[in-house]
């Protein structure tokens, strides 16, 4: 049953949780008292659930989607400026189609080949 709670939610933990209760079933094969059986499951599903918590907390968190490569495919394409506004705005052609463009890098925005660094509605970000 946690293992078809597991699929439904998509957390991981209460699979951790079924290994435990496995390790429970395995000490009552092996002659386990009730208590012992508990115990094994009590245990190794609450230390797999530690475990699997601090291996999570350790790992970097992902980009926001804006700025993912993993979710926006457009991240790290290049595209070509004419010109900037004074406000550090364009317009640009990308994909057949005209996009406004925002400068978000620290030189002075010149005209040129700039590379998308973030996507926000149907504004690029651009940067050099």
């Amino acid at each position: 049953m946690l293992v078809a709670a597991e699929l439904a939610s998509g957390t991981f933990y209460l699979l951790m949780l079924a290994v435990g209760a496995v390790a429970g079933a395995l000490a009552a094969h092996l002659g386990a008292s009730l208590t012992g059986q508990a115990l094994t499951a009590a245990f190794l599903g609450g230390a797999a659930v530690v475990g699997w918590h601090l291996k999570r907390s350790r790992r970097p968190a992902p980009a926001p989607a804006a700025s993912n490569p993993d979710v926006n495919l457009d991240i790290g394409r290049p595209v070509q400026v004419e010109a900037w506004t004074a406000d550090g705005l364009a317009r640009v052609q990308y994909r057949g189609a005209a996009w406004q463009a925002r400068f978000i890098g620290s030189a002075p925005a010149r005209s040129g080949l700039h590379v998308i660094r973030a996507v926000e509605g149907s504004c690029l970000l651009l940067d050099r």
